[in-house]
């Protein structure tokens, strides 16, 4: 089951890349006329996924990707989120839980601030 565990874990790499990298490509696509990045869809896409992200975040309550993880990995769930387990393991730094919730949601609060002034476009 090593390998689903490894499989979840790439989504939910892909998953962070999304929310993080759209971000990125919103703004750099709005410098340089990037018609894709008001896409109506893949904005609605990126602000759910993090909203889901910030969410679950101030509701204390387990991303179910890293819950899965955990569970194909060790028949056990583990007390640490992704990007917390991450981060602790390439930095060798812990850091409190409520950190990564309140950067989870800050950085809702910039896309949110981001669809004001990037704002997608309709489909004509």
């Amino acid at each position: 089951m090593i390998w689903l565990a490894d499989a979840v874990l790439v989504m939910h790499a892909l998953i962070a890349l999304f929310i993080v990298g759209g971000l990125a490509a919103i703004w750099v696509g709005a410098c340089l006329g990037w018609e894709w990045v008001r896409n109506r869809l893949f904005r609605l896409a990126h602000l759910f996924a993090i909203g889901l992200v910030s969410s679950l975040a101030l509701l204390g309550a387990s991303c179910p990707l890293t819950t899965l993880e955990d569970w194909l990995r060790t028949g056990s769930v583990g007390t640490q989120g992704f990007i917390q387990r991450w981060v602790s393991r390439l930095l060798y730094y812990d850091v409190p839980a409520w950190v990564f919730t309140l950067s989870y949601v800050t950085f809702a609060l910039v896309v949110l601030l981001t669809w004001r002034r990037v704002p997608p476009r309709r489909r004509r």
